[in-house]
């Protein structure tokens, strides 16, 4: 059984590495046929990433520890969330994890991007981490209350069982599963930090924010760690709100739950095509009241509602 938990991890380790750059250059490539462009072609991420790998790792005698760490940090932690993830298959990890430990995992992928900052020392740096901070302040709990809806419905905290629309209960589809499901569909791309929620790097602004003073192979490991998260992320809405056909039988569970990971891409896309960036103040009032609503919703789990 362990054997099979770590063949389990490498495979879904291996396939989020694999195919996130291709996730990626889909999003760009739609993104630039919806606005009349001609794109780059879709292996241009994998090309991007091999390029930075393959640039000179320039450090100083006085470069932090933290900074040094932090892109490997970020990488392993959302590879991490992968392998409790039933990407098409079992749960790797089955009862090795709770909600608990996933909502952590999530968290300090964001952390990581606050120490790449801080360690850096610069304004812009600063500045990005700062905003950061806010908006993981304001955005991190939705997921946890997610999660937390479907622990009350299943009386389980382990991640094997609330992952398989348990926020759905088994009666039927109360309210609220469908008020958490409207609400992390209005803030998904804020999780995978895409327009027009990308207030913590907002290139015409502060330049990268966090990570402008990144380069070479450090800046490729964040580069690759978002790439991850976007499908790591939709991994785990499709498997905490639309489970439904993933449990078929190979190949046919697996396609349909790829499927709908790449109908989340595509609505990531979309909205970042058709939205402008919202700043920072208006980013943080639309989270605040989706995180009412979503609390609302877990009052009404907590009474079977």
């Amino acid at each position: 059984m362990e054997l099979l938990s770590i063949l389990g991890c490498v495979a879904n380790a291996g396939l989020v590495l694999a195919l996130a750059p291709l996730g990626e250059g889909v999003l760009r490539k739609v993104t630039a046929r919806l606005q009349s462009r001609q794109g780059p072609p879709l292996l241009q991420p994998y090309f991007d990433l091999l390029k930075l790998l393959g640039k000179e790792d320039i450090e100083s005698g006085e470069t932090p520890h933290v900074q040094r760490g932090a892109g490997y940090l970020a990488l392993a932690t959302v590879l991490t969330v992968a392998c409790l993830l039933p990407l098409g298959f079992r749960t790797p990890l089955t009862g090795a994890g709770d909600v608990i430990l996933l909502v952590y995992l999530i968290t300090l992928a964001g952390i990581c991007t606050l120490l790449a900052g801080w360690g850096a020392g610069s304004t812009y740096a600063l500045l990005g981490s700062s905003r950061e901070m806010m908006t993981m302040m304001a955005l991190e709990p939705l997921f946890a209350v997610s999660l937390v809806a479907g622990a009350v419905q299943t009386g389980s905290c382990q991640v094997d069982r609330v992952l398989d629309g348990s926020v759905y209960g088994a009666g039927g589809i109360p309210w609220s599963g469908l008020i958490l499901l409207a609400t992390m569909a209005l803030a998904f791309p804020a999780f995978v930090q895409r327009l027009p929620f990308d207030v913590a790097e907002a290139e015409t602004e502060i330049m990268e924010g966090a990570l402008i003073e990144y380069s070479g192979p450090k800046l490729a490991l964040f580069k690759y760690a978002q790439m991850v998260k976007l499908l790591v992320y939709s991994a785990l809405f499709v498997a905490l709100f639309v489970p439904w056909g993933s449990g078929w039988a190979f190949p046919f569970g697996w396609l349909v739950f790829w499927g709908k990971v790449l109908a989340m891409v595509l609505l990531v896309t979309a909205v970042a095509a058709s939205h402008a960036r919202y700043r920072i103040d208006q980013a943080l009032r639309h989270f605040a009241r989706l995180l009412v609503l979503a609390v609302g919703a877990l009052v009404l789990a907590c009474y079977g509602l």
